[in-house]
């Protein structure tokens, strides 16, 4: 990948045994990975691109989403999503890395430095929905349920409104009605439906195992927004950080500060708060 600079963008797949995984590599210098669940590479493209300047940047869409197929399967869990990072990792021979991971992604990173840990520096877990972590943990995940439910019946609109209910973020029914709502995008309504049929569940029901964090070698640091105060994932990564006895690092924005303003995010996932 030494032709690749920072301004420029080498994207390609990597076969698994049951997946084809699309990413994309930026830059030179130490990797970096960033990643999201269910959120793609182009999410992360305008934040990849600033950090290329001095880094080698690798972004993936995850199992099942976008351009990363699947061959056979059908899931997408903490683990196997891990697995392909590793894989990607491995690939590209340029380790160990520095992994970002926000929302879902950040699961995917903790269980890449549970599971592989020689191959991480530095795991930040932007707001992972740990539901199980918060006392009401049963609570969420029921209604967790019934959301997903509802929205594999044909109710999307009312699936989503669930679903800012239960994470705690408020925002209108009509601004909900607009978003999600008449018609869309075909490959963006495949990619949400695979999200709530075969992602979601194994994301936000996913326990960590916070002594194999604690001793594994891998510098864990636990990412929450400036905003994002009183959501549910600022409750989460509250619990995690003190399952892990660390601090939470507040980083700027709210859950999606890295795609909202990138230029302002940008310095965070490499700075030498985060990096051993």
């Amino acid at each position: 990948m030494s032709d690749t600079t920072a301004s420029s963008v080498s994207g390609t797949t990597l076969t698994v045994p049951d997946a084809e995984l699309y990413y994309e590599v930026r830059g030179t210098g130490p990797l970096v990975v960033l990643v999201g669940a269910p959120m793609n590479a182009d999410s992360f493209a305008p934040l990849a691109a600033l950090l290329a300047t001095d880094h080698t940047v690798l972004t993936t869409d995850p199992r099942g989403v976008n351009r990363s197929s699947l061959r056979g399967g059908t899931g997408s869990t903490p683990e196997q999503r891990a697995d392909d990072l590793a894989r990607l990792i491995h690939h590209l021979d340029t380790g160990p890395a520095t992994a970002f991971g926000s929302s879902g992604g950040a699961v995917s990173v903790l269980a890449l430095a549970q599971a592989h840990p020689q191959l991480v520096s530095t795991a930040i877990a932007h707001e992972p929905p740990l539901d199980r972590l918060v006392p009401d943990g049963d609570e969420l995940l029921a209604d967790s349920e019934r959301m997903m439910a509802d929205y594999l019946a044909g109710d999307v609109v009312g699936a989503w409104k669930q679903f800012f209910v239960i994470a705690d973020i408020p925002v209108p029914d009509a601004v909900v009605e607009g978003m999600f709502g008449g018609e869309r995008d075909p490959r963006q309504v495949a990619d949400e439906r695979f999200w709530f049929e075969h992602e979601l569940r194994a994301t936000v029901g996913w326990q960590p195992d916070l002594t194999a964090l604690r001793d594994g070698g891998v510098r864990i640091v636990v990412g929450i927004g400036e905003k994002s105060t009183g959501q549910l994932c600022d409750r989460t990564s509250t619990a995690l950080a003190a399952g892990l006895g660390v601090e939470p690092t507040r980083f700027p924005g709210d859950h999606t500060g890295f795609a909202d303003d990138p230029a302002q995010f940008a310095p965070a996932p490499v700075s030498d708060t985060h990096l051993t």
